[in-house]
């Protein structure tokens, strides 16, 4: 019955502008329970560079009973942990991790900017002193972050040549089926010397990426992958090479070398990929 329904709404067009909205219902939810219930962990320890919130310990985010097996058999790094979500604004680690990067190194200032499946803190960021086009093949999933989302197919984007000083598309390349093409068109739309930033779920310790590019069944890539809407588990070293295959120069910032920004209760292990044109 849930599959129909699901059906007779795509087929009528409402079925992602109700599940964005459910979404943003599901967000602000949260949020006021975890400010409550959090509350008396106010005080040192971590502190929010997207709130500027501090407590002592922030929320934990924990794969479901689906997910787990492949999270925990592949040792994936990034997503999930202790100290994921912000209590007071629900900021993720992963963009805790992206802001101090942008907030004390990269720095952009009047520059134009794409982000993918935009996350609501970078778009609150990066638009306060940039140009920024947000965008997304389900744009109405995003239309709560930004109402003026587009719908871009991110492995046919519709941008010229040269376009773009940044590309941010932070955990979107794990959900796309020909990741290649994807990193490709990002090349191209970006100026010389521009920035990319797209971080993923990683592994180091399986011996090659793990991917069923073609496969549409969730519970098959919950079993197999850890999420859902996921096709694949990249092996960190695999992906930084398809990177440089579309032409990137890439470097790594080890985690002990983020130690500055531990503070910001990033994700524990996780690396930084730096990728430029």
């Amino acid at each position: 019955m849930k599959a129909i329904i699901k059906n007779i709404l795509k087929n009528l067009g409402l079925y992602y502008f109700l599940q964005g909205r459910y979404r943003q219902c599901l967000f602000w939810i949260k949020k006021m329970y975890c400010r409550i219930k959090y509350a008396k962990y106010r005080g040192s320890g971590f502190t929010c560079n997207c709130c500027g919130e501090s407590y002592r310990k922030f929320v934990p985010d924990n794969p479901t009973d689906e997910n787990k097996n492949a999270i925990a058999l592949n040792q994936v790094i990034a997503g999930y942990g202790t100290n994921i979500l912000c209590p007071a604004c629900l900021s993720t680690a992963r963009e805790r991790l992206i802001m101090a990067l942008l907030i004390n190194e990269f720095k952009p200032t009047g520059n134009y900017i794409l982000q993918l499946s935009p996350e609501r803190n970078l778009f609150r960021f990066l638009k306060k002193n940039n140009n920024v086009v947000t965008a997304d093949i389900e744009p109405l999933l995003y239309k709560s972050i930004d109402a003026q989302v587009q719908h871009e197919d991110a492995t046919c984007l519709s941008f010229s040549n040269n376009s773009f000083d940044v590309v941010v598309g932070n955990h979107i390349m794990e959900h796309i089926p020909d990741d290649r093409k994807a990193i490709s068109e990002i090349y191209r739309i970006l100026k010389p010397g521009g920035r990319a930033i797209l971080q993923v779920p990683y592994s180091t310790t399986i011996a090659n990426t793990f991917e069923s590019p073609d496969l549409a069944d969730p519970q098959k890539q919950s079993a197999l992958f850890g999420q859902k809407d996921h096709v694949r588990i990249y092996r960190l070293q695999d992906y930084i090479n398809r990177i440089k295959q579309a032409g990137f120069k890439v470097s790594v910032i080890e985690y002990n070398d983020l130690a500055v920004y531990h503070k910001n209760a990033i994700q524990d292990k996780e690396v930084f990929i730096s990728i430029v044109k």
